[in-house]
């Protein structure tokens, strides 16, 4: 067994980063953040971007960069999911705001992860803790969605969008935690879990650690026992079936991959738009394309407002079912 699986360690946080010069991908935001550091000298910073895309990585990187030893006493990290009203911004925040930093470098931070959590009056209260208190406390607001973050707090911030990371990222730091955990990893393995993980490198990581609980080399079949999101033959199968208008088939290997792999309603509505561009234009035309592309934005506005999964997905299926049936109301 791997020590990382042995010693109970989670992987994720074994093999963060310690430096910005050690974060595999997003180059240019890691360039800027480097010369902050060298320089001692920063704005407040938005991070915007998708989960698993180094936003909390980047803002600890950051900090151990800019106070080295004496970092942990000069950064202060806060979720705002678990503390979104304004009693937060009030208590906590002004509180470590207006303290004096320790050391040379003239300021503090303050990240704020989950930032587009905070409840609107929460946000007026913080933009103006940060407009007071900018002296002596930079703020990093980390969010999946900056439109939720109120103009006052983006005008006040250098934005930074992090974007999934590209296959080739990926692979690079799995494979750099695989040697240190002396794991064979088969090519096909990887292939899964990039796929699975979507540009994530959270999810990615763990599902390498998943897989190597079950064996010594992970193969693609030790990573299928543990990858919720649907495999591409899979998503295939369940596709062709419903362009043939066999909805009922269809909507059989969809209840497999709900019930069998575990998948949830979003890993399965982005598998399908991922394959759409690949199916040939003789089974779905562009046109057809683009339509469809529009109802499963509509879907998943659903599944994000709390629709049924099953029911939502079973559309997907009867509007393509429908594509080719001169009765139907098409796309």
């Amino acid at each position: 067994m791997s020590s990382g699986v042995a010693d109970g360690s989670i992987w994720v946080e074994k093999y963060r980063p310690h430096s910005l010069a050690e974060m595999v991908g997003q180059a240019g935001i890691v360039r800027l953040l480097q010369g902050y550091a060298e320089r001692r000298s920063m704005p407040h910073l938005l991070f915007a971007g998708p989960p698993g895309t180094g936003k909390t990585t980047a803002a600890l990187c950051l900090a151990r960069d800019l106070f080295g030893a004496e970092w942990r006493q000069n950064f202060l990290e806060l979720n705002a999911s678990d503390e979104r009203g304004i009693d937060t911004v009030r208590t906590k925040i002004k509180e470590y705001a207006r303290t004096s930093p320790l050391g040379s470098v003239g300021f503090k931070l303050l990240f704020l992860d989950e930032a587009d959590n905070l409840t609107a009056e929460a946000q007026a209260s913080l933009r103006r803790v940060m407009e007071r208190y900018s002296g002596s406390c930079r703020f990093i607001l980390s969010c999946n969605y900056s439109s939720r973050i109120i103009d006052p707090i983006q005008s006040r911030c250098a934005v930074f969008r992090f974007r999934l990371y590209p296959p080739e990222d990926l692979r690079t730091a799995l494979e750099r935690v695989a040697r240190a955990e002396h794991q064979r990893v088969t090519p096909a393995a990887f292939d899964v879990i990039l796929t699975a993980a979507a540009g994530d490198l959270r999810r990615a990581t763990n599902l390498l650690q998943l897989s190597a609980t079950a064996s010594q080399e992970i193969t693609e079949e030790s990573v299928q026992q543990f990858a919720t999101t649907p495999l591409r033959r899979e998503v295939e199968e369940m596709v062709r079936r419903a362009l043939e208008a066999d909805f009922f088939g269809a909507r059989e290997r969809l209840y497999a991959l709900f019930t069998e792999r575990g998948a949830t309603g979003e890993d399965i509505l982005r598998a399908i738009h991922t394959y759409l561009p690949d199916l040939p234009s003789d089974r779905l035309s562009d046109r057809e394309k683009a339509r469809l592309v529009v109802h499963l934005g509509e879907i998943d506005f659903r599944l994000a407002q709390g629709a049924s999964e099953r029911l939502q997905l079973e559309t997907v299926l009867a509007r393509l079912a429908t594509l080719r049936d001169p009765m139907g109301t098409g796309p």
